[in-house]
């Protein structure tokens, strides 16, 4: 195994094990993944990426009872599939029978670009059959594009998302946000800290390194924000995600979807 494989590994020992003594001492019967919520809680989100990483994080969810939100869009994966198709429907289904939460990441992952002055925006889908070109559209076709991943969600498992969404990138102009909002739709940006890092190049931003700032930085209340996989880093983040959990933990933070985040429960 390798030094920084034994490192993350002593981390999540000494954090698990120094949870579970506290708890002895006390008498108190919870397992050592229970929080006890008195820093707060925080909000885990998950947008599809790859899917590279996703059974992987999944299992890390499950075992420690870690309720996520996924932004979901139809991107490819290294399957030779895209993570929308019906070949996802497994993973979905288990997804929603789980408790997590869903909002659309835009169903062919649109970068929004410019606005104009008409009140159209320009546009270039990363997926699906527009990949690649520069398109016009007005809020009609901006609401009609988070709605498209909406209604293949609800082909794939029999729930529609919660009105919530994220635009690739997590910006989008102005004239954007306002279309979106007229059509029902929240959309959720991330806390500076709950930024995971797994988009960075893996070289100049090692996991470890992640892993210590997030665990430093995070505060109550923040929004967090990971992929189920990602094509440009060399290793993935994806490992780190139960040291983060457990150290999160152990400082009295908690998990929760979206839904019961104040800014957004109101609305579903």
């Amino acid at each position: 195994m390798s030094i920084l494989g034994l490192s993350l590994r002593l981390i999540l020992v000494m954090t698990l094990s120094g949870v579970a003594s506290a708890r002895a001492q006390t008498g108190d019967p919870r397992s050592a993944t229970t929080p006890a919520c008195s820093k707060g809680t925080v909000y885990l989100t998950l947008d599809t990426g790859n899917m590279s990483q996703a059974e992987f994080m999944a299992q890390v969810l499950a075992r420690h009872e870690v309720k996520a939100t996924f932004f979901v869009a139809d991107e490819k994966t290294p399957r030779g599939d895209t993570s929308l198709a019906a070949t996802w429907a497994p993973y979905w289904k288990a997804r929603v029978a789980e408790g997590h939460a869903f909002g659309s990441h835009t169903l062919d992952h649109v970068y929004f670009r410019e606005a104009l002055p008409d009140g159209r925006v320009r546009v270039r889908p990363e997926f699906g059959a527009q990949a690649g070109r520069t398109l016009t559209w007005d809020q009609a076709a901006v609401c009609h594009e988070i709605d498209r991943a909406d209604q293949r969600f609800q082909e794939l498992t029999g729930q529609p998302l919660d009105r919530l969404w994220r635009a690739p990138g997590g910006r989008a102009p102005a004239s954007v946000m306002f279309a979106a909002k007229a059509c029902g739709w929240a959309h959720v940006y991330w806390a500076d800290a709950g930024f995971l890092g797994d988009e960075l190049p893996s070289d100049r931003f090692p996991n470890d390194r992640l892993l210590q700032q997030s665990l430093r930085g995070i505060r109550g209340g923040d929004i967090l924000m990971a992929h189920l996989g990602i094509w440009s880093r060399r290793d993935p983040w994806a490992p780190m995600l139960e040291p983060l959990i457990v150290g999160l933990k152990a400082r009295g933070l908690c998990f929760a979807t979206l839904r019961e985040h104040p800014a957004y429960r109101a609305g579903r």
